[in-house]
């Protein structure tokens, strides 16, 4: 099997996991549940079609069950936020006075990160299809090299702070040093191949814009 099938199955099962824990803790009442439920479980579902429109080369590779197993147990982490929603184990009520305006911030913040991730992946992969071995310098890519992953750390950022637990913080913040961040170098070491490289990374940031470049 392919890196793909293992997450796409997985991302896949968002909606029905968290449905489940829904079951589990009877908790048919819970708005904030529900919300959840619609963000993460959509982006599931917009993953996996991503996966079948316009697929990542990196998740085309063959893997062994082991590591297929591994990347479930990673992408499994990211199931903390629902737990804490769901069963109640918020380190902060969900009733304070200030909680709309909280949950306006996190669907926000999904949005912009859907947009972030979506759109430049689907930039990244016409692009490469029709102009193979160049350098993508413009669109979602001319201020920040790293524009599809800034939306993906958004999405997951968004998750994490509506559980109102500094757990899911945390667990982004190790996806960030162990898996984000080390491709992005690797990304960036594999660009430098090319003459103008150089001069586009003086004019873009890794993963946020160079405002005055």
């Amino acid at each position: 099997m392919k890196q793909k099938h293992f997450i796409d199955i997985h991302k896949g099962l968002n909606s029905i996991f968290i449905l489940l824990l829904m079951y589990y803790f009877n908790s048919w009442n819970n708005i904030v549940a529900w919300i959840y439920l619609a963000l993460h479980g959509t982006y599931g579902y917009m993953w996996v079609l991503k996966s079948k429109i316009f697929p990542d080369r990196q998740w085309e590779s063959k893997t062994s069950l082991s590591y297929g197993l591994f990347i479930w147990f990673g992408l499994s982490l990211y199931w903390f936020s629902p737990y804490i929603i769901i069963s109640g184990n918020s380190i902060i009520p969900f009733s304070i006075p200030m909680y709309p305006i909280y949950i306006f911030f996190c669907i926000t913040l999904y949005v912009l990160g859907v947009f972030l991730h979506f759109t430049s992946d689907m930039q990244k992969y016409i692009y490469l299809k029709l102009n193979p071995g160049s350098l993508m310098t413009d669109g979602m890519f001319k201020k920040i090299r790293n524009t599809n992953y800034l939306g993906e750390i958004l999405i997951y950022l968004s998750f994490a702070i509506l559980s109102m637990s500094f757990i899911p913080l945390v667990i982004l913040a190790i996806f960030f040093s162990i898996v984000f961040l080390p491709r992005m170098i690797k990304k960036d070491k594999s660009l430098s191949k090319y003459d103008s490289f150089e001069e586009y990374k003086k004019k873009s940031g890794l993963i946020l814009p160079k405002l005055n470049a």
